[in-house]
């Protein structure tokens, strides 16, 4: 009797190169990932066969994955375009595009399927631009997935009848089918029954950033990530996470139009946490869009954290309005050491104009000093080149963060995301917009930023450069990474203020 043929493989690949430049070489974060896991996970639990493929992990280049991926031979390839954070799915769409087309090149009659958010916010144009892309998934794609593969098994296969899929018919034409639903909160621990941990490489293969190993004796490895909630309830002009929510297949759907927030229940996610413990992680990344939100939920499972007294280094998102102080003292027990703050632009007016209906006037300075007062440290995120920045506006918030020295600060450039409200703004004004997948990205060659009225996207950029330069090279800052993690946290920052990103907008040559 054979060996039954593999149902499905999901497929994580890497632009690494590309996106990060030489930042990839031993700065950039290799992290587990968590959708292709839990949905691998997800298909087991409906009897389909599934595997994982982890390119980045594995250091697989295209060719060398197309040889191994026609040797699994599965029936469907599923290359699940997610990334490090919330909006990396577009520029994520580099590596997964071109591994796609070498393996159709070697085996074409493998059917190729898509699923992330980047597809969910432009599926005719997924479809429609790249010839070896057979199959989309209209949103997160739990159920299409199962249901694709209940149906690929019939001789009478029609892609037709499974809702949430896009294909293209015989003359190439995109078709979607009507939506499929999203997994609902009630069913989370049924439908997405925590993450396929056995079916990744050795998680001594993932590492994660530099700065969040200062609080781990600079150790980078093993690192882990996983969720304790999916989504997002808030509408904030700049942010896509919530595309991958959609159930309207209609024109001009963006994410605002889909805040939708789940969460697993506190007991089931410690199961997760005891799984990754007993794989001896201390390094680990909760990647919730917002982990410090409901305090029924983080609060839980910081107390049970606390019994089990892992010993892990955690870091989470939260916003500064939802980062309380009677939290933190439980915050930090639970080992998290880092929160990363969603600061943006610490101008009241511009953070209105951003934050919309969700906004709230909240003291920034003194939510950071309490957590320091608690022993947690700061990862804070400012964005230039939002709508109404100026060049004045600009150096307002440089000027902030070097005052409010952050242990970590990520300095952004305003990006149209696909599936945000910016990104649907930017097509009805006209606005350019990056021509690559990889001009997303904040640290590509050819990144390509959000001009606005004020402000071309040369300025923006050469102004993000600048900036993070000049802060991660004030003796305040190398100073203050001295004396609270040591030499070793220094030089690390040193050695990456070494290496110049090349900007095509900005007139340099690779």
């Amino acid at each position: 009797m054979g060996t039954r043929r593999l149902d499905i493989l999901f497929v994580h690949t890497s632009a690494s190169k590309k996106i990060y430049q030489d930042l990839a070489k031993s700065h950039s974060a290799i992290e587990p990932p968590i959708w292709a896991a839990l949905l691998a996970n997800h298909c087991r639990s409906r009897g389909h066969g599934a595997n994982i493929l982890d390119c980045d992990a594995e250091h697989l280049d295209d060719e060398r994955a197309a040889i191994l991926i026609g040797e699994i031979n599965p029936r469907v390839v599923c290359y699940v375009v997610y990334g490090q954070q919330p909006s990396a799915s577009t520029q994520n769409m580099q590596g997964a595009v071109e591994s796609a087309n070498v393996l159709k090149k070697t085996h074409p009659d493998l059917p190729v399927m898509f699923v992330g958010a980047h597809i969910a916010a432009l599926p005719y144009e997924v479809l429609e631009k790249e010839p070896s892309v057979d199959y989309i998934c209209q949103n997160e794609g739990v159920y299409t997935i199962s249901n694709f593969l209940n149906a690929i098994h019939s001789v009478n296969f029609d892609p037709g009848k499974i809702r949430g899929l896009g294909y293209k018919d015989e003359n190439g034409k995109p078709i979607l089918t009507k939506p499929e639903a999203i997994v609902a909160k009630g069913d989370l621990e049924h439908d997405l029954p925590g993450m396929a941990w056995d079916l990744l490489p050795e998680i001594s293969k993932y590492r994660t950033a530099g700065w969040h190993s200062w609080s781990n004796n600079t150790e980078k490895t093993p690192f882990a990530a996983l969720y304790t909630s999916l989504g997002c309830p808030f509408k904030c002009s700049f942010c896509m996470i919530n595309i991958i929510n959609r159930i309207d297949s209609g024109a001009n759907i963006v994410s605002s139009d889909s805040n939708v927030h789940r969460q697993w229940e506190p007991e089931f996610v410690m199961k997760q946490f005891d799984q990754i413990a007993k794989l001896g992680v201390k390094n680990v990344k909760i990647a919730d869009e917002l982990f410090v939100l409901n305090p029924r939920h983080f609060m839980k499972i910081c107390e049970m954290l606390i019994e089990r007294d892992y010993g892990f280094n955690i870091w989470a998102y939260s916003r500064i309005d939802t980062c309380k102080v009677e939290y933190l003292e439980t915050l930090k027990k639970a080992g998290v050491n880092w929160l990363g703050l969603g600061i943006e632009n610490p101008n009241q007016i511009l953070r209105q104009k951003i934050h919309k209906n969700s906004y709230k006037e909240v003291k920034i300075t003194d939510i950071m000093n309490n957590m320091r007062n608690a022993g947690i440290n700061v990862a804070a995120n400012y964005i230039f080149g939002l709508p109404m920045d100026t060049e004045k506006s600009m150096q307002d918030t440089l000027e902030f963060a070097t005052e409010n020295m952050a242990e970590m600060v990520n300095l952004y450039c305003a990006m149209a995301y696909p599936g945000s409200p910016l990104h649907l703004l930017a097509k009805k004004q006209g606005k350019e917009l990056p021509e690559a997948y990889s001009g997303y990205s904040q640290h590509s060659y050819d990144t390509l930023s959000l001009s606005n009225k004020n402000l071309t996207s040369e300025k923006i950029l050469a102004f993000r450069d600048k900036a993070w330069m000049e802060y991660h090279t004030n003796p305040r800052y190398l100073n203050l990474l001295e004396t609270k993690f040591g030499f070793a946290a220094r030089e690390n920052v040193e050695n990456t203020t070494k290496i110049k990103l090349k900007r095509k907008i900005l007139g340099d040559r690779l």
